[in-house]
């Protein structure tokens, strides 16, 4: 597995981006893969998963209702679809692989260079 996040840029708040995770071996296929974050200065925390085939997908209180991960197997690429972005969504967005489509950063085995995505106010 080889990830790379991409899609990250500087947006003004309340705008939209979408940010992709591909794998350039194209062996992701039948994993979970999960989008975390890292603020500056904060902890890593999770943003979004999605299960293998899409059919289960999990979110961070504060971006229900406003991401949306989403998968296109033939692509060998997830999305993560950020709308009404936030001063506070500037991180550094990261994707990660795993076997189930989980919260906690362990439960991923392999994590792609992030994309550094700046909203400003």
């Amino acid at each position: 597995v080889q990830l790379q996040a991409y899609g990250g840029g500087l947006v003004q708040a309340g705008g939209s981006l979408r940010l992709s995770c591909a794998d350039s071996r194209r062996t992701f296929s039948n994993n979970a893969v999960g989008w975390f974050r890292r603020a500056p200065g904060k902890e890593r925390e999770f943003v979004a998963a999605i299960s293998w085939n899409g059919g289960i997908t999990k979110y961070a209180d504060y971006a229900k209702g406003r991401f949306t991960i989403s998968r296109d197997r033939a692509k060998n690429t997830v999305y993560l679809q950020m709308n009404s972005l936030k001063v506070e969504d500037t991180a550094v967005y990261y994707c990660a692989v795993g076997l189930r489509p989980v919260p906690q950063d362990d439960g991923y085995i392999h994590w792609g260079q992030g994309t550094l995505v700046t909203v400003s106010s």
